[in-house]
Formats: C-alpha cells, sequence, structure tokens
C-alpha cells in the first residue's frame, strides 16, 4: 500500500532582495499600486499575470495570481487552461488578443512584437487601456523575474486551498 505525504514542500529562498534593497521594492510596490488603478477589468489583469508568471517560471506568482483569479470571480477550469489559451474555447477574443501580447512582450528576445499582434491588441484595446496593458504586462515581468531568480517570498496558505 501506498501513502500519500501531506508535507508541503516550501521552495528555497535564495535572496531576501526587499529587505536587501528596500528602496527598489518600495518603488515596484508603488508601481503596483498604481497599476491596480487602471481601466483594465481585474479577471483580465489577472489572467495575464498568471500567464506571463507561467512563461518565467514563478511559482509565487503562478501561485498567487491563480488564486486571485479563482477569488476574483473567475473559475478553475480557464484558470488552469491559461497555459494553453490558444486551444481552449473559454477566452474570449480581447483575452486572447490579451494573452498574445503578453507573450510576445514576455518572450521580446525571441523577436520583436509584431505588427499582426499589435494590431490584434488594438483592435480589441482602446488606446488608453493598450497603454495599461503594455504597463502591466511589463511590471508583471519584472515580478517573476525577480521571484523566478531571487525566490525571495515564500508561498502562503494551504497547500489544499
Amino acid at each position: 500500500m501506498t501513502t500519500t505525504s501531506s508535507t508541503f514542500v516550501q521552495p528555497t529562498t535564495r535572496l531576501a532582495i526587499d529587505e536587501l534593497a528596500p528602496g527598489m521594492a518600495k518603488a515596484l510596490n508603488g508601481l503596483e499600486l498604481a497599476a491596480q488603478r487602471t481601466t483594465l477589468e481585474k479577471p483580465l489583469r489577472e489572467l495575464v499575470k498568471l500567464r506571463v508568471a507561467q512563461i518565467n517560471g514563478c511559482v509565487y506568482c503562478v501561485d498567487m495570481h491563480s488564486r486571485d483569479a479563482i477569488a476574483g470571480g473567475d473559475t478553475w477550469r480557464r484558470v488552469s487552461l491559461v497555459a494553453v489559451w490558444r486551444e481552449a474555447p473559454f477566452f474570449t477574443p480581447r483575452e486572447r488578443a490579451a494573452f498574445d501580447l503578453a507573450e510576445a512582450m514576455t518572450r521580446i528576445a525571441d523577436g520583436e512584437v509584431s505588427q499582426q499582434i499589435w494590431d490584434e491588441a488594438a483592435a480589441h484595446f482602446e488606446e488608453k487601456e493598450l497603454a495599461e496593458l503594455v504597463w502591466h504586462i511589463a511590471i508583471i515581468n519584472t515580478w517573476t523575474r525577480l521571484g523566478a531568480t531571487a525566490r525571495p517570498w515564500t508561498l502562503s496558505g494551504d497547500e489544499n486551498a
């Protein structure tokens, strides 16, 4: 008979960057607060953050934005399928345009953001919204790259939550 261990294994913290560089941490937190006061709908923001976190491999951010999306009213099914959004039928054209732009910006080293991706995003977002979306993607890329590199934070909550 096999047994299942209920031990929660916490990712190892590498560097407490927030405590070691508090001015920079405070500035990034201020930018995050400013980004929360935008016209973009919160469910879309959370799904975009989740997709960027998946690409960048930040366990902390994937966990947080998955939970935040569900707490905000999104469904477990949609959240679990963000990684395969192209094949999943549960996302709107607006969400798909946002995911495509987020992926292109996150993988910018592979090539520039194509005009086709930009035009599709511009077709679904007003200019101000598009500017805010670009900022949101840039900000979450910063957070996820910090998280995946330094692993400065711990996962919170219950493993079964």
